[in-house]
């Protein structure tokens, strides 16, 4: 079996997972893990899936492209090579980072840099300005992987900082603390 992550974009409708999951069964792959969201009116969809010797990616495309031809589908499909050397590779934390407050131009860009400049990894971002009056509409909510080996402290302390300038409340969490305290 051979790993392959298949990107889906498209406007959003119902069936799209459906049809996408169905032709991955048709062809005998394996579905290991799915994500996906809707952005406004777009649908964007991950799938990483093993795939039989027999099928390469090139084989796997042309089945995904004909068997959705006229459906408004983009589909790419990529191989994933042994993942040696990831972010994920070493021993680390996840630590959610939110921020709460008014929208301003650059502030996914501004966090972004800082956590790169540490050498972090986000995993996951999530950002939702809707504008209005309410800065409470505006929330930025990062997954960011670290190691033993990072000042995470003067990571947490550069973020706080930047908050602070920028007039937005910020929250730093471990996760498995989060997840404990948002446990249903």
């Amino acid at each position: 079996m051979n790993k392959r992550i298949i990107t889906v974009l498209a406007k959003d409708k119902p069936g799209i997972i459906a049809r996408v999951t169905h032709i991955l069964y048709e062809l005998d792959c394996n579905l290991e893990n799915v994500n996906q969201m809707i952005l406004q009116d777009q649908f964007a969809g991950f799938f990483l899936v093993e795939t039989p010797a027999s099928i390469d990616k090139d084989v796997l495309q042309k089945k995904m492209d004909e068997q959705t031809a006229g459906t408004g589908l983009v589909i790419h499909v990529n191989d994933i090579k042994d993942n040696n050397g990831t972010a994920m590779d070493t021993i680390g934390d996840i630590f959610l980072i939110t921020t709460i407050g008014p929208d301003q131009k650059g502030l996914v860009a501004r966090f972004s840099t800082i956590i790169a400049r540490h050498h972090a990894n986000i995993i996951n971002l999530k950002a939702v300005f809707k504008g209005g009056p309410d800065p409470r509409n505006n929330v930025m909510s990062y997954q960011v992987w670290v190691t033993q080996d990072m000042d995470t402290a003067a990571m947490f302390a550069e973020l706080r900082k930047k908050a602070e300038e920028l007039g937005l409340d910020i929250r730093i969490q471990h996760k498995n603390i989060f997840d404990a305290i948002n446990k249903i």
